[in-house]
């Protein structure tokens, strides 16, 4: 059933959208939409670091801290937005991060969406700073130490003024940035959470790293309110009976879920992002930027910064897709999902000659989003919704992503994209050949 969002369709569309507020980190038909921008506006962004800052701010109900929604004009359930990332620039000076582990009597079955005071058994308390480190986020209700979260292992890293590579440094210098935490973040004013680096975790230092920036959560609105960081299949399964009040069954959360919390690196500037409208709007929203990550964020965490972006949305009419797709820009493309080049083409047309070949399938990469509770659903899941969106069968999908792409981890537990070269003919069937000649050119 179509959930309408009347400010989707009363106001008057708009050729750029800012947006500077945030959620209290849940999404669904509830949450008010921003806009609406035009079909081909932008949307800009100034976005909250999304892990460890929400994850010690009790009061925030989602584990992440997500902007507003944005409806865009046109969009409605059954559709798909096309998503450009135009630009993605980091404003953080300095973050921390590291491996997490859960405080026991913090929570109510989920530390990420349902905490509790220890003492008072207040849920999501608010909360007060008080001095730095670990013990530092208090209730204000009773002045207990609340943060449903500690580092097993954590570092404090600061970048240059390029935001081009980063180093984790020492004690004394973590409780620099510990004393004037919200500054060193750069937290947007609309922001609510206990910044991360008052923690002043330092168990790594001298350690330098690049930065390439990419957006953790960039998607639309679920048909359900999902706490925003369980917006996945892995995340969401915590969800299936649950003992708070934001359980789901577990088909009510694959019908609502929409895959925005991926965590793949690949999701930065200059890729198209295309994504399923579950609520009339489609709720572009974006959060958990992150400065860097190696595939499969293993720690469980990764480098989270605030910073400004800017997307291009386009409506994809009657696509009626499940989950997002991706067209990553050329260079995040495995070896094998790359286009032949002329000089490959012309070699393969004639070996194709010489062992009765007439034609050379002409083909474009795309890569298909699978989420689930472990790595094997969640490739399971991209390859069957990867079969629906080609109209093949599962083995020709694998035999495809064996020969002509990959599967890639986005995050441990279960995100992965099933990537592959796909006729251009099923890609033009599901108006996506364009989006794919955008990125790569023509077939060859």
């Amino acid at each position: 059933m179509a959930i309408e969002q009347p400010q989707a369709r009363s106001a008057t569309a708009q050729q750029t959208v800012f947006v500077s507020t945030f959620t209290n980190g849940l999404l669904g038909p509830d949450v008010p939409m921003a806009g609406p921008v035009a079909d081909g506006g932008h949307i800009v962004v100034n976005t909250a670091p999304g892990c460890w800052g929400p994850m010690i701010t009790p009061s925030i109900r989602g584990g992440h801290e997500v902007c507003q929604p944005v409806a865009v004009a046109d969009a409605r359930v059954g559709d798909a937005i096309a998503i450009r990332i135009r630009d993605i620039e980091v404003t953080s000076i300095a973050t921390a991060s590291g491996n997490d582990r859960p405080v026991e009597g913090r929570f109510n079955g989920d530390p990420y969406c349902a905490p509790v005071c220890p003492d008072c058994g207040t849920e999501w308390p608010q909360t007060r700073i008080e001095g730095t480190g670990p013990t530092s986020i208090r209730c204000v209700n009773c002045g207990a130490d609340a943060a449903p979260f500690q580092f097993t292992n954590g570092y404090t890293m600061a970048f240059d003024e390029l935001r081009g590579v980063g180093v984790t440094v020492p004690g004394d210098t973590a409780e620099a940035f510990a004393a004037d935490a919200p500054r060193y973040a750069a937290l947007p004013g609309g922001s609510r959470q206990n910044p991360i680096l008052t923690f002043a975790p330092h168990d790594i230092v001298g350690l330098a790293t690049r930065l390439r920036p990419f957006m953790g959560q960039l998607g639309t609105s679920p048909s359900a309110t999902i706490p925003d960081s369980h917006n996945a299949g892995d995340f969401g399964a915590f969800l299936i009976g649950a003992p708070h009040r934001y359980a789901l069954t577990a088909a009510e959360l694959q019908e609502a879920k929409t895959d925005g919390h991926m965590d793949i690196d690949a999701v930065r500037a200059g890729a198209i992002l295309v994504c399923p409208v579950k609520v009339d709007g489609g709720g572009v929203y974006m959060g958990d930027m992150h400065a860097l990550q190696g595939d499969g964020e293993i720690a469980g965490h990764t480098c989270d910064v605030s910073g400004t972006v800017t997307l291009q949305v386009e409506v994809v009419k009657g696509l009626a897709i499940d989950g997002p797709l991706l067209l990553p820009v050329a260079e995040d493309l495995p070896y094998l999902a790359r286009p032949l080049t002329a000089e490959e083409r012309m070699r393969a047309e004639a070996l194709g000659h010489r062992h009765g070949v007439e034609r050379i399938e002409e083909s474009l990469p795309i890569s298909v989003i699978g989420t689930g509770p472990d790595l094997n659903s969640a490739t399971d899941n991209g390859l069957a919704r990867a079969a629906t969106l080609l109209d093949m069968s599962v083995p020709e999908v694998m035999n495809r992503a064996t020969i002509s792409g990959a599967v890639e981890i986005g995050r441990a537990p279960g995100v992965v994209h099933v990537t592959l070269r796909a006729p251009v003919d099923r890609l033009d069937a599901r108006g996506l050949l364009g989006y794919a000649r955008d990125q790569y050119g023509e077939a060859a």
